[in-house]
């Protein structure tokens, strides 16, 4: 029997829940937690598909998710794209693919690891920073975010190029990038998964909470907003994700999809949403498992065994 593990932090109601849709199934498929302790090389992995919700927070999950990728696992998501992704990748990404995305600039670390010597380490860098232009090309207000960051930490809204530095300067070894502020006029969050689903949400940011309301999108803006989310997901490979759209005169600006795992709690979700998350997840999963697709044939590796 085909089994599915998942690996989990904190959150506690999407992991019981999703074990139970999954197993009261009885399609074939089992589901439990995946448990470690210390892994060998070349140790089989004895499931189909592992559904990963904190590797990005505990780096020895990483590594051996990566590890299980290479014995053949499905990994939601797959590990090695989201070791690489941040958000100014995707920004660029996103204008490759046509869709609307803030003008995003990265900026150089502030901080630097010990043994760094600015005046040694560092000639390929122009000094100093040419603040004005920055704020030229993004335009004020802007905000200024960790190019690796999630949940909101380290978010700011800078109104002014002294507020930018003053905010630039505490970001120590984070790099940061600085992006267009979208006055939007709504707001939605995506919740994408299996590359095929879409659920578009509205959303309060200054909240922080969604809104149940099955009508707040238009027949055209919400087909857009479905068909570019898509476009993202299936760029990045992710299977489970969410995706921001501000929108300002009708027009869906991507604000953030760098959010490989997803919020799925039913405090923020409401159980309206939360129930599609668990449902459509065990749809995913089950599917994967069945009807593998082996994430190393998409590397250069798996020509090589």
């Amino acid at each position: 029997m085909k089994k599915i593990g998942l690996i989990v932090g904190r959150e506690w109601s999407f992991p019981p829940k999703f074990l139970d849709e999954v197993n009261g199934r009885k399609a074939g498929v089992t589901a439990e937690y995946v448990k470690l302790g210390g892994t060998r090389m070349n140790e089989p992995v004895d499931y189909a598909v592992i559904v990963d919700r904190i590797s990005h927070e505990v780096p020895y999950y990483r590594t051996f998710l990566k590890h299980a990728v290479l014995q053949g696992v499905t990994v939601v998501n797959n590990p090695f794209m989201w070791t690489a992704d941040d958000k100014f990748f995707e920004a660029t990404l996103a204008t490759k693919l046509g869709v609307a995305h803030p003008k995003t600039l990265v900026l150089p670390n502030k901080d630097y690891v010990p043994g760094i010597v600015p005046t040694e380490s560092l000639r390929n860098l122009i000094y100093p920073l040419d603040w004005q232009g920055v704020a030229d090309y993004v335009g004020l207000p802007c905000i200024l975010k960790d190019a690796h960051g999630g949940g909101w930490r380290g978010v700011y809204k800078c109104h002014s190029v002294d507020e930018l530095i003053q905010h630039y300067n505490s970001s120590g070894l984070l790099t940061m990038v600085v992006q267009e502020f979208i006055q939007w006029d709504h707001y939605v969050r995506c919740l994408c998964l299996g590359q095929d689903d879409v659920l578009p949400m509205k959303y309060d940011p200054h909240q922080r909470r969604y809104l149940v309301d099955h009508d707040h999108l238009g027949k055209e803006l919400g087909q857009r907003i479905v068909e570019d989310s898509l476009k993202l997901v299936r760029a990045l490979g992710y299977d489970m994700n969410s995706v921001e759209w501000a929108i300002r005169n009708g027009v869906p600006y991507a604000i953030d999809f760098m959010n490989p795992a997803p919020d799925m709690d039913i405090n923020s979700l409401t159980a309206h949403y939360f129930d599609w998350a668990v449902t459509h997840m065990a749809d995913m999963a089950i599917k994967l498992a069945l009807h593998p697709r082996p994430q190393r044939k998409e590397l250069r590796w798996s020509s090589l065994f």
